[in-house]
């Protein structure tokens, strides 16, 4: 068995990413990376023959954060993987528990394994109200009295309330189709009242109106997140790993 891997470009692995996303079935946290050039495509032949591919981020340097083999060589997949380690000299790997084989390889090549995100899907359709605010979206002008922003970016949708703008939020459209990333902040001083849920639940819907299939994530231990997030119909539908590969394997 002759296993050559090769260093290439994007759109070298862009038709077997297809393949990737498909079986995936589900928003994939770096999909964007290889796309973007943050991440270093490698393709792995067998016996001459393509037969999958990996990338390794320069984001997180030395990273291996996709990995595909076709289902005809999967029985190898193990040992194309430690040609790729090798050759890559990757020195991590990061999975997401819904993703079964870079779950189950992460296991077999890593060790120190910890929780990076949790990663959540849309699962219920909530009936909020919010009596003190509304829902709309910002304009040029909103952008001098919102306040200022200490872990997401400032979205492009806030509630506006009396006491001025105090949450915003939006949702990223550069994962895998169709699904939209959303993100959102509440104003320090307006938290535990409601508006974090009401905001994530009219995303949703602006998410679903734009084509977009609503997902988020978050720090595994953002509590408050968390349950912002469950409490509009977000839940839990895995976790993004990561751990230090064991180059004695």
């Amino acid at each position: 068995m002759q296993i050559d891997i090769q260093r290439a470009a994007y759109p070298d692995v862009e038709a077997m990413r297809e393949l990737y996303r498909h079986e995936a079935g589900c928003q994939i946290i770096h999909d964007s990376h290889l796309r973007r050039q943050l991440a270093d495509p490698y393709l792995i032949l067998l016996n001459g023959r393509l037969c999958g591919y990996g990338g390794i981020s320069n984001k997180a340097p030395h990273r291996l954060i996709e990995f595909y083999v076709q289902p005809a060589v999967r029985r190898f997949a193990s040992t194309l993987l430690r040609e790729l380690l090798a050759a890559s000299r990757a020195t991590a790997m990061a999975a997401q528990t819904n993703i079964p084989l870079m779950l189950m390889l992460l296991y077999e090549f890593a060790q120190d394994i910890t929780r990076e995100a949790i990663l959540f899907e849309d699962a219920e359709m909530t009936h909020h109200t919010c009596t003190q605010g509304v829902f709309r979206q910002a304009t040029p002008a909103d952008a001098v009295t919102i306040f200022p922003h200490h872990h997401e970016p400032v979205g492009n949708w806030v509630i506006d309330t009396a006491e001025g703008i105090v949450a915003t939020g939006g949702f990223l459209t550069h994962y895998n189709p169709p699904y939209g990333d959303i993100f959102m902040e509440v104003r320090e001083s307006a938290r535990q009242r409601g508006f974090g849920r009401y905001l994530v639940q009219e995303l949703k819907r602006v998410c679903y109106e734009a084509g977009k299939k609503p997902a988020a994530r978050c720090d595994p231990t953002n509590t408050a997140s968390r349950r912002t997030l469950e409490s509009a119909g977000l839940l839990p539908c895995g976790y993004l790993l990561t751990g230090r590969i064991d180059v004695s394997v």
